[in-house]
């Protein structure tokens, strides 16, 4: 792999998780109650933490990786997320409207990495790009478990 592509697809995942911050920002500033408020605050700072450790990964290089900061675990997938809608946000929008819309995210981008660390088969760049994944995968089944407690409950 080339330095010019490892750095365009680094770019690229910063890009999507510099909007991830943002967004979970930007869905505070809508929360109405201070519970809202926080959880998503929390989720920016999880989603700043990978800003952090993609540019780690970029001033280190691939060879900076260690093999055991590669090897995940298998992530529950309590495949909530696949029967809901996600609705637009707005300044109206209820918690279970913000978990939803979280949840969806958390899956598009699961998705997304996937697909890359699967393009790259077998190099050290896929392991990057599977770990990214596993933390996206790990924000799903963060929401998904908040959704599960407090909104299934009665079901």
């Amino acid at each position: 792999m080339t330095l010019e592509l490892f750095n365009e697809i680094i770019d690229f995942a910063l890009l999507r998780e510099h909007e991830a911050v943002q967004f979970y920002t930007d869905l505070q500033k809508m929360a109405g109650f201070a519970a809202q408020k926080q959880m998503l605050g929390e989720m920016a700072d999880m989603e700043r933490g990978h800003v952090k450790m993609l540019e780690n990964i970029r001033d280190k290089g691939l060879q900076g990786i260690k093999e055991s900061e590669v090897e995940l675990s298998a992530v529950p997938d309590l495949k909530i997320s696949e029967y809901l809608v996600e609705a637009p946000p707005t300044e109206h929008m209820t918690y279970q409207d913000i978990l939803v819309t979280a949840m969806k995210r958390e899956e598009s981008s699961f998705k997304l990495y996937t697909e890359l660390a699967d393009s790259f088969s077998g190099t050290e760049m896929s392991k990057v790009l599977q770990r990214i994944a596993h933390e996206e995968a790990t924000h799903k089944l963060h929401f998904e478990k908040l959704y599960d407690d407090y909104l299934l409950t009665d079901n």
